[in-house]
């Protein structure tokens, strides 16, 4: 099994930045895709941005300019830095992975608990 463990998230004025981190551990073949989603009080949860393996980026039309994804392939650790960050961004963060623990397995999406962001104004 594989577990996600985020880091990075707390309370910042609107126009601040803040760096989210996950990091994946367990039994890991490869990690084709990590990505942040977010779920605001009574919203649905949403992709914010995702990378694959090779480094293709994938953002949320509402962070695209702002937010950048990164990831450490050798530490299966994936980064979000979010920059001119406005209240509408006050969620809960979740980290996504879709791995597979061996050659032979099918890819099975994990997620992390979550860590608040909250943005005042």
């Amino acid at each position: 099994q594989v577990q996600l463990v985020e880091s990075g998230g707390g309370l910042v004025q609107a126009g601040g930045s803040l760096r989210l981190s996950c990091t994946a551990s367990g039994t890991i073949f490869v990690i084709h895709v990590m990505g942040w989603y977010r779920q605001a009080p009574g919203k649905q949860r949403e992709l914010v941005a995702s990378i694959t393996s090779g480094g293709s980026t994938v953002f949320a039309d509402s962070v695209k300019g702002r937010f950048t994804i990164s990831r450490d392939n050798a530490k299966n650790t994936v980064f979000l830095q979010m920059n001119s960050l406005k209240p509408d961004d006050t969620a809960v963060y979740y980290c996504n992975a879709i791995s597979t623990a061996y050659s032979t397995s099918l890819p099975v999406p994990v997620w992390g608990q979550g860590t608040l962001v909250t943005v005042s104004s």
